[in-house]
């Protein structure tokens, strides 16, 4: 039988760390930083959907006259939402009775093997989390977050996202920019700033413009090839995420490469985080649930939980480029 106080050190212990996991979760992924410096972190409290409010067209009753001419003050119908269904994710923390009873005899000998394997949790939801954002929504019978491959599509004219079909709505549609298609040739370090710059004119409205680029390590090393001419300065306001920057008409530009890279191969996202939100549940942002022993095991487990989504409330001003 489990040492009567380990109930109290797991509860403690887990409950401790939540707020912290979540937390190093937004800090590690440069999406989730962005949005997190720009109080796009909205956590939902419930209901059937996340609920996402946009505006899909302006106002029709805008009009030149002169005099006594009759002006048009027919209402406008220019909001509508998007439905975004809750999305889960659970890892779970065990230990059995030899772990805690015998190896592991004492409260701090247990918070140490607790907080070894709870670490281990945190890592394995962030990485898998960080997966998750760059998807198509698509993994384990579609139970996956709609992320970046699902929301900035590389075919904007098909699906139905948010409950909106593409195929009917052009409001809804992303911008894709293909090198081969649109530009003409293969992207490469000579040409890629001529499609950055052609993509980032077909996002730009007014001052509303992309401010965060993020693209897989070929994209990302093409780009930073062809600035090395001019020895561009690279600069570090993504350093609490994990990344050094570079700089394109203002946003930042980052790789997300390496061991673990989520983003998909030749891709490069330009995104106006304005329109993007994370959309955690406010009671299951990496939350643990109660303890449960197995009734024929000399075993226990607690799950940490996540439910959300990533959200969009405007298409328009986001883009893609692709090979």
């Amino acid at each position: 039988m489990a040492s009567p106080n380990l109930s109290e050190i797991v509860t403690t212990t887990l409950r401790n760390r939540s707020g912290k996991a979540a937390d190093n979760i937004t800090n590690n992924n440069a999406l989730l930083a962005r949005l997190k410096k720009k109080g796009s972190i909205m956590p939902v409290s419930g209901g059937r959907t996340i609920v996402q409010e946009l505006e899909y067209a302006q106002n029709g009753t805008y009009q030149r006259y002169a005099g006594y001419q009759v002006l048009n003050i027919q209402p406008s119908d220019v909001f509508t939402a998007a439905e975004f269904d809750w999305k889960q994710a659970a890892v779970a923390v065990t230990w059995n009775g030899l772990e805690i009873d015998v190896q592991n005899t004492g409260k701090e000998q247990i918070i140490d093997l607790l907080e070894g394997r709870i670490k281990n949790a945190e890592k394995t939801f962030a990485n898998n989390l960080n997966y998750d954002l760059f998807s198509n929504g698509t993994a384990d019978g579609g139970l996956q977050i709609g992320g970046l491959q699902s929301l900035i599509a590389d075919a904007p004219t098909t699906g139905v996202v948010g409950g909106i079909d593409r195929s009917q709505w052009a409001f809804w549609r992303n911008v894709k920019y293909s090198g081969v298609t649109d530009g003409g040739g293969a992207v490469s370090s000579t040409n890629i700033q001529q499609y950055m710059n052609n993509l980032w004119l077909l996002t730009k409205r007014q001052s509303d413009t992309v401010d965060l680029i993020i693209a897989d390590n070929t994209y990302f090393q093409l780009y930073w090839q062809s600035l090395q001419s001019i020895q561009r300065i690279t600069s570090n306001k993504q350093g609490e995420a994990g990344y050094m920057d570079l700089q394109y008409m203002g946003a930042d530009v980052v790789p997300d490469g390496g061991v673990g890279a989520a983003c998909p191969a030749s891709h490069m996202y330009f995104l106006n985080t304005d329109y993007i939100k994370y959309r955690p549940s406010s009671k299951r942002n990496m939350v643990p649930l109660e303890t449960v022993g197995s009734i024929n095991q000399d075993a226990s487990v607690r799950l940490i939980v996540w439910a959300g989504n990533l959200t969009l409330s405007n298409a328009q001003l986001q883009g893609v480029l692709i090979a």
